[in-house]
């Protein structure tokens, strides 16, 4: 051919899937076949509308010349050449052989299978009248019929010739609804159910225009459709369902979308002209918004390929994936979102028909695009014969093929949306005048390319991605396996046969300058239904059992399926990548009515992937002022509302037997903060004790290769049991610390000095008695319980605390200090010469509050909490500040250890 410029190129380095090899380039009218010198390797085959974009870049350091190839599977590859002459010729070569201007110059006709494939009647293989005849229109109901108003296609040249309509309904009835309806595409059955006779139709949008234009036979139409069941042949023995106002009109755009297209002249239906039904709209948007929705992922892989392809200093295609994809652009992008609409939009129409025994019209805008996905996934969640390979082969040619969704617009096999790039040299040979002008060549290729793009969009291919949705939800459900729908996506875009290169049944049938497809292209039903390939594309996992419908197992669902719309994930087979890569580790929320996967949605703030927010694992600081005051100090509110309740009682007495180590307090810890504030505005209190959910203060925190949840950013519970568990042992080795110190430095008392025994009795001092020895100590007075004379550190009743005065004002006393002494928390807190605290557990000698030596202080209103454990309820009268206490007998060995 004269579009090839060169046929064969030697010593080309091709680079992919991490690796780079030497062979032979050759090109042929229909292939770009890459040669590898290692033998054992198998030879590259790369059909040429396979290809989206080229690009030419400048020569390396090397000297080589290298032509980078996106494919439409998402595959990135590169080629080296020796020679820049070389890599022109290729480059143009390509780029004239992969845009053809005519069906009949693709591959399929060409294409002869060698060997003969062993199964033939492909092109055979639907029958309008046996499919729907199995549905039972004909024999079980003769609510239907077929007519052959459309046998020549001047009906509705995009509808198929064959229809099923209501039998109510005569032709001339039809001939008039369909001045109603955009592009003549009236309400047509495509799915009866198989028990009670509910009914699936679809259809274009109504004309109704600014001027709310209406139709008495379209009304007429529909009504007929949505009382289907009351025809005297088809009423069932028991009560009557359907022709209730659960019958649906599902309009599956934007309520904004629909509504805007009165300004076109159509629009969508006015209820109060159509009895007994409701309309819902699915907010499926528009080809244009899948596209870029697509194209956004393809810049986020491409991107990744190019990052790593930059840390190794190769190409693209060379290097190994090195970069970890930015999941978050993979969110943004919007997909998964279009996807959960749609399978939230086929739920909604599987409930309607089998729950309810309803009718359902579907329609978007001229109805071969949305409304086929959403029919055909209702259709393979309602049936389980299109969930067998021959059924879900029915099921593509009676709801894609037939009733006219366009492939060859969609798919863009004739359309110049291939962007091939030759980025300018950098090198000082290249002057900047040309430089400019190959620049505005690039601008130019781009925006005549995007001219052919407006028809373009990956409809069938989104369809594919949500039945691979449902076989992840449903693994035994399917006949076929997940490479069965990877091979028929390649094959879409391969045009290696003539099932998919025409917008219509009528085209398909016709062809192009009289080569009709069926007598001169393969089937690709035949490819898929050989010996070979049934053994790759079967699923080893499925159990027809499960889709009995008189099975009375109570977990049986008559082989009904019910897809969930929030358990989405990208296809990561398809887009080349590890499941980890595009999607994450899973995310289980571990809930009491049962596990539930998170759904994986655009928001940053509700990523369960990658979010931005504070991990799960370091819970927020509360507000002191908000701090519950519990009458029990062991019962603790649990921050991990998702984990079992044997896990929160653990942690409940591991938090209650933690010691109590004060922090210093300031004013602004017990000022009541604003509402709206979720940190205090001063220093972070004391970690939560028994009577207070106070969280510990918020640190910074590094990922290391041990913290798994932390590293994928996981919102789990188990990551917050981990961070609390950490913090409790920190504390506890803290304070086993300063019980060593104490027990080294511990004297023996040699008198009933006072003043000794409690400033060994007590836990913290307040700083007038340890700056100028002044006799004065806080205490809240507590009930003792006596439940043995062994000292129990471990108990959920906390010794009692002295509460530390501060340097500055004090507001709970009415008196000031006199003379604080500067010094740390620290060294008071472990100073060598103070004893460990009392045991409430344990009878004491009982003190005496002298009336002359008190200087009490009552605290009315709200009682404030400062981190201090909460005892019994305490009143005004009994709340004092107590001095001049009896001292206690330290011959106390509280541990059992022995004294040091």
């Amino acid at each position: 051919m004269d579009s090839i410029r060169v046929s064969k190129v030697e010593k080309v380095l091709c680079g992919k899937s991490g690796g780079a090899h030497y062979g032979s380039l050759h090109l042929t009218a229909h292939h770009l076949i890459f040669r590898y010198e290692d033998s054992e390797k198998e030879e590259m085959w790369v059909p040429y509308p396979l290809i989206s974009l080229v690009l030419k870049l400048p020569q390396t350091l090397q000297g080589q010349s290298p032509l980078t190839f996106h494919t439409r599977m998402f595959e990135t590859f590169s080629l080296s050449f020796e020679k820049e002459r070389d890599a022109i010729d290729v480059f143009e070569s390509v780029k004239e052989l992969t845009v053809c201007t005519s069906v009949n110059q693709l591959y399929a006709f060409f294409y002869t299978p060698n060997p003969p494939f062993d199964t033939i009647g492909g092109w055979s293989l639907y029958s309008p009248r046996e499919e729907f005849g199995r549905m039972g229109v004909g024999t079980r109901t003769k609510a239907w019929r077929f007519t052959d108003i459309n046998k020549d296609y001047a009906f509705s040249p995009t509808y198929p010739s064959r229809l099923v309509v209501p039998s109510r309904i005569s032709d001339s009835t039809l001939r008039y609804a369909s001045k109603y309806r955009s592009k003549c595409r009236i309400p047509a059955l495509t799915y009866l159910h198989w028990a009670n006779f509910g009914s699936i139709t679809r259809s274009s949008q109504p004309m109704v225009g600014i001027k709310q234009n209406r139709s008495l036979q379209d009304e007429k139409l529909v009504e007929a459709v949505f009382q289907s069941h009351h025809f005297s042949e088809s009423r069932p023995s028991g009560p009557v369902y359907g022709a209730t106002s659960t019958n649906l009109i599902v309009d599956a755009r934007p309520t904004a979308n629909a509504v805007a297209n009165t300004a076109k002249g159509a629009g969508t239906e006015n209820m109060d002209n159509y009895k007994d039904a409701k309309k819902v709209y699915s907010g499926i948007d528009h080809i244009h918004t899948m596209r870029e929705a697509l194209a956004k992922v393809v810049d986020v892989l491409r991107e990744a390929d190019n990052m790593a392809a930059s840390v190794t200093g190769s190409l693209p295609g060379e290097a190994q994936q090195l970069v970890v994809v930015d999941r978050q652009a993979l969110r943004r992008s919007g997909w998964l979102r279009h996807m959960s609409n749609i399978m939230e939009g086929a739920a909604l129409i599987v409930r309607n028909i089998h729950i309810n025994s309803s009718h359902v019209l579907v329609h978007c805008s001229d109805g071969w695009d949305r409304t086929s996905q959403l029919s055909a996934l209702a259709q393979l969640c309602l049936d389980p014969y299109y969930r067998t390979i021959r059924g879900f082969q029915i099921l593509v040619e009676k709801d894609w093929v037939s009733f006219g969704h366009k492939f060859l617009d969609r798919c863009g096999h004739l359309s110049s949306d291939k962007f091939f790039t030759s980025l300018p040299e950098t090198g000082g040979t290249s002057s900047g005048a040309d430089a400019a002008q190959a620049f505005l060549v690039s601008v130019q290729n781009r925006f005549t390319s995007q001219s052919h793009l407006k028809e373009t969009s990956p409809c069938f291919h989104q369809f594919l991605e949500c039945v691979r949705q449902l076989q992840r939800q449903y693994p035994s459900r399917f006949e076929f396996n997940e490479h069965f729908l990877r091979q028929l996506l390649y094959h879409l875009y391969s045009c290696q046969f003539g099932n998919f290169l025409y917008n219509c049944e009528r085209e398909r049938r016709a062809g192009e300058n009289g080569i009709v497809p069926s007598e001169r292209a393969a089937c690709i039903w035949d490819f898929f239904n050989s010996t070979s390939e049934l053994e790759k594309n079967k699923n080893d996992a499925y159990d027809p059992s499960l889709d009995d419908p008189s099975s009375r197992d109570p977990s049986a669902d008559m082989g009904v399926l019910f897809p969930n719309a929030k358990d989405i994930r990208f296809w990561h087979e398809l887009y080349g990548r590890t499941e980890e890569e595009m999607n994450g580790r899973i995310v289980v929320s571990q809930t009491k009515e049962g596990p539930e996967f998170t759904s994986p949605i655009d928001s940053l703030e509700d990523d369960p992937v990658n979010p931005i927010s504070v991990p799960a694992g370091i819970p927020l600081p509360p507000s002191p002022a908000r701090t519950p005051n519990l009458p029990n100090p062991s019962v603790v509110p649990s921050n991990a509302g998702n984990a079992s309740e044997a896990l929160t009682a653990g942690l409940r007495g591991l938090w209650s037997s933690l010691p109590d180590i004060p922090h210093r307090t300031t004013i602004d810890n017990i000022a009541a903060p604003s509402s709206t504030s979720l940190r205090p505005s001063g220093p972070p209190l004391r970690p939560s004790s028994p009577g207070s959910n106070l969280s510990p203060p918020i640190r910074p925190r590094t990922a290391n290769s041990t913290d798994t949840f932390y590293n994928t950013g996981v919102k789990s519970v188990w990551g917050k049991l981990s961070s609390n568990a950490t913090a409790a042992f920190s504390a506890m080795q803290d304070a086993y610390d300063g019980v060593a110190k104490d027990f080294k430095a511990l004297p023996r008392p040699s008198g009933d000095n006072e003043d000794d025994a409690q400033g060994k009795t007590s836990e913290l001092q307040p700083r007038e008695r340890l700056g100028d020895g002044e006799r004065s100590a806080y205490r809240v007075t507590s009930q003792s319980h006596s439940v043995g004379s062994t000292y129990n550190p471990w108990d959920n009743v906390k010794p009692q605390k002295a509460v530390h005065v501060i340097p500055s004002n004090n507001p709970w006393s009415t008196t000031r200090s006199r003379s604080p002494r500067p010094g740390s928390l620290s060294q008071d807190l472990f100073d060598g010469k103070k004893l460990l605290p009392l045991d409430p557990t344990v009878a004491h000698p009982p003190r005496h509050l002298e009336s002359g030596d008190s200087s009490g202080f009552r605290i009315s209103g709200q009682i404030h909490d400062v981190g201090v454990p909460h005892p019994t309820v305490v009143t005004d009268e009994n709340l004092l500040l107590e001095e001049g206490d009896q001292p206690l007998s330290t011959n106390i060995d509280p541990l059992g250890v022995g004294f040091l």
